[in-house]
């Protein structure tokens, strides 16, 4: 089956920053959009980029300019820089794999910003 494994998380101050990855397996990889997801304690999960397999991309409001998303479809990883980090980044972030009706979620890992 389908298989997307995040690394990366961790704690880290306020404007610091954060580099996640995905490893992606038993896909081809370079048909799928990849994304970025995330779900602060208590609330739903969010979008908070994609990229799909044309280049286009789709970025949320609240971290634009801060936050950047890449592939690397020769290694099947997908990556999200974190910069300038606010306490309301806090979140668990998924990564996302989609492609037509394919649609398939890492397990997690926890991204905590705190002073």
């Amino acid at each position: 089956q389908v298989q997307l494994v995040e690394s990366g998380g961790g704690l880290v101050q306020p404007g610091g920053s954060l580099r996640l990855s995905c490893a992606a397996s038993r896909i081809i990889f370079s048909l799928y959009t990849m994304g970025w997801y995330r779900q602060p304690p208590g609330k739903a999960r969010e979008l908070v980029a994609t990229l799909g397999s044309g280049g286009f991309i789709n970025i949320a409001g609240s971290v634009k300019g801060r936050f950047t998303i890449s592939r690397d479809n020769a290694n099947k990883m997908v990556y999200l820089q974190m910069n300038s980090l606010k306490p309301e980044d806090t979140a668990l972030y998924y990564c996302n794999a989609k492609w037509g009706p394919e649609d398939y979620w890492g397990q997690g890992t926890q991204v905590t910003v705190s002073s």
